[in-house]
Order: C-alpha cells, then sequence, then structure tokens
C-alpha cells in the first residue's frame, strides 16, 4: 500500500485566482458596501495571495465612461454614479435635516483650515461657535476630533471625515472648491469684521428657525 503523495510545498493550495476573477471579487464588494474599502479590507476578503490593489485599478479602468465610476475616498474605494449624472438622482434625495448658516461656515472653516480648534473657529467667523453647532456636525460624522494642540491647555482640533469627503465625491481636502465658489454658490457669506455689526443687531450665530439646535453656550 503507497503512501497519498505529499504537498511538497508547490503553493498551489495557496494559489491566488486569476486577476480577472479578483477583479470580480473587488466589483462585489465595492458594490455591496455602503461605505468606501480599504485596500487592507479587501485583500483580508479575498484569498490569500490576491493583489487587491492591482484588482482595484483594473475595475477603474473597466469603468471609465460608464454610469458608476471607481473612485478613492481618502485610503478607501468606493463605486460611485458618475458626476455628469447626478442630476437623475436628485428625485431620490430626501433633505431630513438642514444645516443653518452657522454650521455650514463652521464645517467650511473646519474644511479649510483643519486641524483648527474652537478658539480658531471663531476667530475666523468673528462670532462665538455654539455647543448645538458642533455637536450636529460631529453627530453627522462630517467632523471628528483630532490631536490636541501641544498648547496650554492642549485644546481638541476638528478635521473632516471620509464621510464628509464621500458625501461630497473629493478624493482629499485638497480638491475643495475656493472660497469664491462656495460664496458664489451660496455655501458662504461675507460677514462684517468683528466690533463693525450696526447697532440693535447681534454676533450671536444661529437662524431663528432653528434657535433650538444651536443654544449658545
Amino acid at each position: 500500500m503507497t503512501d497519498a503523495p505529499q504537498d511538497e510545498g508547490t503553493g498551489t493550495l495557496f494559489e491566488a485566482p486569476p486577476m480577472a476573477e479578483q477583479e470580480r471579487m473587488v466589483e462585489a464588494v465595492l458594490f455591496a458596501s455602503a461605505e468606501p474599502v480599504s485596500i487592507a479590507d479587501l485583500e483580508a476578503r479575498m484569498p490569500h495571495g490576491s493583489n487587491a490593489s492591482q484588482a482595484v485599478e483594473m475595475l477603474q479602468k473597466r469603468y471609465e465612461g460608464r454610469g458608476v465610476r471607481v473612485v478613492q475616498v481618502g485610503e478607501a474605494w468606493a463605486i460611485r454614479t458618475a458626476p455628469d449624472l447626478g442630476f437623475l438622482m436628485q428625485k431620490e434625495t430626501v433633505e431630513t435635516r438642514k444645516l443653518s448658516r452657522a454650521a455650514i461656515e463652521t464645517l467650511a472653516i473646519v474644511a479649510y483650515h483643519q486641524p483648527c480648534t474652537r478658539a480658531e473657529i471663531e476667530e475666523i467667523r468673528g462670532v462665538s461657535v455654539s455647543r448645538g453647532t458642533i455637536d450636529q456636525l460631529l453627530e453627522m460624522e462630517w467632523i471628528r476630533l483630532g490631536r490636541r494642540r501641544m498648547t496650554p491647555g492642549r485644546p481638541v482640533t476638528f478635521v473632516v471625515t471620509p464621510q464628509f469627503l464621500d458625501h461630497f465625491g473629493l478624493e482629499n481636502a485638497r480638491d475643495l472648491p475656493g472660497l469664491k465658489e462656495l460664496r458664489a454658490a451660496g455655501l458662504l457669506e461675507n460677514r462684517p469684521p468683528p466690533g463693525t455689526v450696526p447697532i440693535g443687531s447681534s454676533e450671536e450665530e444661529g437662524d431663528d428657525d432653528q434657535s433650538e439646535l444651536f443654544e449658545e453656550e
């Protein structure tokens, strides 16, 4: 009776699947995931020896010119609608919560000046920042806490999140539009310098219709 042949270390048991199959695997994961997926996460799901980075690159080329694209969001990847076809989705977008002017300005300052502290946000805006404004942006996961500054009091800093980049179709914060473009789109308003507000008006932030959401400290 002869013994069964032993594995001589040829590696056949752990041979990676063909690249075309790896590309299909990446496509399946990105299509089914609600959040962007990193290369490390992709390789953790795929068979041993797979090259997720190369598979993503191939998939990205395959989707060029299609209705959806494979895009990089920070350090991760996702399948998103082609920018020129975004108008088709407008009727299916439901606005559930409106940002106040104070929240929009605060978010813009964090995006363009990150990492920045609350004191720095207030200095740029020229008015105090309410706790409700910061809490709303944190709850929406558009900003998060960054590293503390190595200054007296070690104040915490704020930075934008991958969710923020994904929502606006940005690969990183360097892709943000210019301040003039934001003002032209009505997302930022020119505010008078601190101390020049007309008598009878207030520098306190918040819109009348959202005063309950943004309670001053």
